[in-house]
């Protein structure tokens, strides 16, 4: 219980952030200039801060990265279950088929903070460095067969992805930033967090389901609760224990990414349906996710 009381504050965040959207009525304008601060440069300073300082085993990466890449794939092939049993535009299904295997970064990184510390960042930052480029890859090729190009020039540009291999670049180099640099980057890796969480809560609609009801009810459940149930059963057949362990079974279990909203909407897909699935995987892993924290410290 003391696990999922220290995941209280995030959520808490999120809520914060849904509440000043709804009653200070600050704008759409102000909301992208959050999220832009905190995607390119507040994410990845705390992800340099946090791998830089973490003694690093390179020997468990791969394990830890194939049980992350099988709860992936699980939410992939789950994802492709009731389309053999429901009719649908295949714009809408594409839209809200990314929502079975997309995660949510900011809270991966929140979450992995709050338990376990610039160790918990620095090993969920691999995974979601390695894990945006192929989220993005089969996302884009399922919304449509062309645009290879646009999507290379995204995965190059991903500010996550960079912060991730400079964190690393620097780590392996054995570089040590002097005190004042040290100082900026944890200011920095302060602010993300909570400005974060709060873009998160800012970004949440429940205003309908324009899909299938029983696909957007499936695809809810198979994120928050068949794949965790994937990464335990892959992680203890890889022989994962410890940090990496927790950390792959919480990060199977993060609520959709809201860049699927955006991804959707620029490829002219069905955006409610997937801003929806987006807020109610949200909500519904403040009980998810603190339940799985807490079966993992038991």
């Amino acid at each position: 219980m003391n696990t999922a009381l220290l995941l209280l504050p995030d959520f808490s965040l999120i809520l914060l952030g849904a509440a000043i959207r709804r009653w200070m009525h600050l704008g759409d304008h102000f909301w992208n200039g959050v999220e832009k601060l905190v995607y390119f440069i507040l994410f990845p300073a705390l992800l340099v801060n946090a791998i830089v300082k973490t003694r690093l085993d390179l020997g468990a990466a791969l394990p830890l990265l194939a049980a992350a890449f099988a709860a992936m794939a699980g939410g992939m092939l789950l994802g492709i279950v009731p389309k053999l049993f429901t009719r649908m535009p295949a714009l809408t299904y594409a839209s809200m088929f990314q929502c079975a295997y997309r995660f949510n970064s900011y809270i991966a990184l929140a979450v992995a903070g709050m338990l376990f510390g610039a160790p918990g960042i620095a090993t969920m930052g691999l995974i979601v460095g390695a894990a945006v480029p192929l989220a993005n890859l089969v996302s884009v090729w399922m919304l449509a067969r062309h645009g290879e190009s646009g999507l290379w020039r995204e995965v190059a540009r991903n500010p996550l992805i960079w912060g991730t291999a400079t964190g690393f670049l620097l780590n392996l180099a054995g570089f040590v930033p002097p005190a004042p640099l040290q100082a900026f980057l944890g200011r920095l890796a302060d602010a993300s967090i909570a400005l974060g969480l709060i873009a998160v809560g800012a970004a949440l609609r429940l205003d309908g389901v324009g899909g299938s009801k029983l696909f957007a009810g499936w695809l809810v459940a198979v994120k928050l609760l068949a794949l965790p149930l994937i990464a335990i059963g892959v992680g203890s057949l890889l022989g994962l224990s410890g940090l990496n362990y927790q950390i792959v079974v919480l990060f199977a279990a993060l609520p959709t990414a809201s860049s699927a909203y955006i991804l959707a909407m620029r490829m002219g897909g069905d955006g409610r349906s997937v801003a929806w699935l987006i807020s109610a995987t949200t909500l519904a892993s403040m009980l998810t996710l603190p339940g799985w924290a807490a079966w993992l410290a038991r």
